[in-house]
This record gives C-alpha cells, sequence and structure tokens, in this order.
C-alpha cells in the first residue's frame, strides 16, 4: 500500500499531467488512493452484552485542596516519564523529519495501557476510578519526550476516554474491547474544522437525521494518525438539537482522508479528513446527542492541550539551564548575565502557573464540580505563555536555537499548536 502511495504522489507532481490536461482526475486519484488506506481497518463487534453503561467512578475529593500527586500518580509519572526520555526524546528528529511515528515506539507505547486509561474497570481497564488529573499527568510527562510523539500515542485514548464517559451500553460493548487487547486500533477524536478564528463550539460539520439514523457532512482538519484512524469521534451540528458527537468507523462510505503537514507536531501524521454524507446508524450517536457532552469534551481536549504544553515547556527549561551555564561569552557562563538569568527564571514562573491552572481545573473536573472558568484560563495561560518559552528557548540558545542540531526550535513550533488545535487528545 504505502509503494502503492508514494508511486501514486509521484504521478500527481510530474508537470507533464498539465501539459495535456490530466491535473484534476490525477489529483482525484491521488484523493481516492489516499482515502483507501484509511478504510483498511478492523470490524468492530461486541464480544459481550452490557446491561448498562460502564462508567469510572468519580474520584473521592480530598478534605483539604492539594494538588500534589498521589504514590499511584508518581508512579504512572515515574513510568512514563522514563518511556518519553528513554523512547520518544532519541526518535523525536527523525519522526518529526519523517512526518510520522515508528511503528514500533507505538506498539512499546501501547504496552503502557495509554490508549486504555479511560476505559471503565468492568471492561478491562486499568483504573476504577475516573482521574483527569492522572491523564494530564501522563500527557505532561509524555510531551517532556516530544509533543508530536505524545500527540500520536494520545490519539486512541482519546476516543475509548469519549465513549467510556459517555457512550451507552452497546456502544461501549462493541468498540471499547479492542482498546485493552493487544493491538489497540488507531483511532482519532476529530473537532477542528479547516477556516480561519474556528469556534468549537459552532460548527459548520453538518449532520441530519435520515430514516432511523444520520446523514454527516464535514471536514475536519489536522487530525491525529487520520489516515490510520480505524475510529473516528466526530463533532458535528446535529440538526435541530446543537452540537453533537458521532462515532464513525474508517471503513466507512463516503470517508476520505489526506495527509495535512503542519508546522509543528509533524510526528503526529496530521491529516484532513472528509465526511461525504456518510451514512450511520442510529446507534452512532454519542451521549444521546446532548449539547453538554460536547461542551464537555471541548473542555477536557483543552485541557489536555494545556497538559501537553506543561511538559513541552518544562522540557524547554530542563535543556537551556544546562546549557547557559556551560555556554561561554567573554570568559564566562552567559547564565552570569542578568538578562539571560531573568529570562530563564521568567520561563520557570510562567511554567508554574501553566501547570497549577491546568492541575486545578482537572481536579475540578474529577470532583464533579463546573470547571469551565479554570478551563478557559488554563487555555489562554498555556497557548499565551507557552508560545513565549518555545521563542524564548530559541532565543537562549542564540543561533543554536535555530538549527536542528538542538530541539528546542521543534519544541517552538510544537508550542504554537496549544493555542490552534482543539480535539485531537482528551482527559
Amino acid at each position: 500500500m504505502g509503494l502503492g502511495l508514494r508511486a501514486l504522489g509521484r504521478f500527481a507532481s510530474l508537470d507533464v499531467i498539465d501539459r495535456v490536461g490530466l491535473r484534476k482526475p490525477a489529483e482525484r486519484l491521488l484523493y481516492r488512493g489516499t482515502m483507501a488506506a484509511g478504510k483498511a481497518g478492523r470490524t468492530f463487534a461486541a464480544v459481550t452484552k452490557l446491561a448498562k453503561p460502564a462508567r469510572q467512578a468519580p474520584r473521592k475529593p480530598a478534605d483539604l485542596f492539594d494538588l500534589t500527586p498521589d504514590d499511584e500518580q508518581q508512579m504512572l509519572q515515574e513510568a512514563f516519564g522514563s518511556f518519553a526520555a528513554d523512547k520518544l526524546r532519541p526518535a523525536a528528529a527523525e519522526a518529526d523529519a519523517d512526518s510520522a511515528a515508528p511503528k514500533e515506539l507505538l506498539e512499546q507505547a501501547n504496552e503502557l495501557g495509554v490508549t486504555m486509561l479511560g476505559v471503565p474497570a468492568e471492561l478491562d481497564g486499568p483504573m476504577a476510578e475516573r482521574s483527569t488529573v492522572t491523564s494530564v499527568l501522563a500527557a505532561e510527562a509524555l510531551a517532556h519526550g516530544d509533543m508530536g510523539l505524545a500527540v500520536a500515542i494520545l490519539a486512541p485514548g482519546a476516543v475509548s476516554t469519549a465513549i467510556g464517559l459517555w457512550g451507552d451500553a452497546d456502544q461501549q460493548a462493541r468498540y471499547l474491547p479492542p482498546f485493552t487487547g493487544e493491538d489497540p486500533p488507531a483511532a482519532a477524536l476529530a473537532l477542528l474544522e479547516p477556516q480561519p478564528l474556528f469556534d468549537p463550539l459552532a460548527p459548520q460539520a453538518r449532520a441530519r437525521r435520515e430514516g432511523d439514523g444520520f446523514v454527516l457532512s464535514a471536514t475536519k482538519s489536522l487530525v491525529p494518525r487520520g489516515a490510520d484512524a480505524e475510529l473516528f469521534v466526530v463533532g458535528a451540528e446535529l440538526e435541530g438539537s446543537g452540537p453533537a458527537l458521532f462515532i464513525v468507523e474508517s471503513k466507512s462510505e463516503g470517508v476520505f482522508v489526506e495527509p495535512e503537514p503542519a508546522m509543528g507536531l509533524r510526528a503526529a501524521s496530521l491529516a484532513r479528513v472528509v465526511f461525504d454524507d456518510v451514512k450511520l446508524g442510529p446507534d452512532a450517536l454519542l451521549g444521546e446527542g446532548q449539547p453538554g457532552v460536547y461542551a464537555e469534551c471541548v473542555r477536557r481536549a483543552r485541557l489536555a492541550w494545556c497538559a501537553l504544553a506543561v511538559g513541552t515547556a518544562q522540557a524547554t527549561l530542563d535543556y537551556v539551564i544546562p546549557y547557559v551555564n556551560q555556554r561561554e561569552a567573554f570568559g564566562e557562563p552567559i547564565s552570569h548575565r542578568q538578562a539571560v538569568a531573568f529570562a530563564v527564571s521568567d520561563i520557570a514562573i510562567e511554567l508554574e502557573g501553566m501547570r497549577l491552572t491546568t492541575w486545578r481545573a482537572a481536579s475540578l473536573a474529577d470532583q464533579g464540580k463546573d470547571f469551565a472558568r479554570e478551563t478557559a484560563v488554563a487555555r489562554r495561560l498555556c497557548a499565551e505563555k507557552g508560545m513565549q518559552i518555545g521563542s524564548q528557548g530559541v532565543q537562549l540558545l542564540g543561533g543554536h536555537g535555530y538549527v536542528k542540531e538542538h530541539p528546542v526550535e521543534r519544541w517552538y513550533r510544537d508550542l504554537r499548536a496549544a493555542g490552534v488545535m482543539e480535539g485531537g487528545v482528551l482527559v
């Protein structure tokens, strides 16, 4: 399949097809060839029957407000942090250049159980209690290795978490068991659309009722691992009801996928996915179409991006401190210069603000309280300050910050995604 697509790509790039008037047919051929690659998926079928939806129990609130991770969360941080340092960081540069995460790396990440953090224990999930904070800590630890690879790893978990939170008994029985198996499916949460000033709470994607099912028309942008995904959760405006989430299998008729490489997050294999009047069954609607479910999904996705920004910003800080202490100019380390020392301290201060606002919003989500305001604060802070930290990291390395020999240029590109992306990941 890969060889065939490369051949199609080379054919579509030839100048001769313009001279003979075959540009449009060639583009359609390439588009359909790419679409076919996305349809090579499994058949989802329920292997058991659930009497009622399985849900992770809400986490018990502590008597005192304390964001310190508990013993179990600290163990998870250490495990994911070690994996990020040992596996993700060394593979990041090549994955960025190839615009793809290594298959072996994704398989190793699956062994950590990332895809099933949101799966209820009744369906062989690892956690009896729902913990947004734990998912935030996992995303932060992985992003410390590389944000693009972290997104590629976390993308399937966004779908399993969404179905675990809002799926009915039949949806859970059909789609969740594969996520706990040895070969979990690639999957993606598709919310973002290719339009200026996109408002995720007012999507242009449309779904209408037809018979006992639905017809979905949507174009979704920057979907992680879109070409590989076997399952999508798609946001769309349901006619007469408001924004809603739909479960769509990639092999459905009318699903088209094409690569959409971006400035950053290149290791996540971003793609544009078109749903051209895709016919869905009555069981495709997630959360019974309640607008509150869709709004909560947007907030949880934004928290996930905040966590990724925190992890990448921490990586930047951890990289620039030894650099400015070792780099000498005029016979002394450049960290002895007041401007340099102040810049590093500013990164540390803003990073703490990003982390604490993100953790606070996640903690409120775990307690079942309204976390809309706190998520908005965290999103604004992580988008603005994360981008500044990325820029400052490049600046502190001078000319070295601009070349690929050092990872700060990649982190700068990735950190800009925190204020742009919607969906893709979920906590």
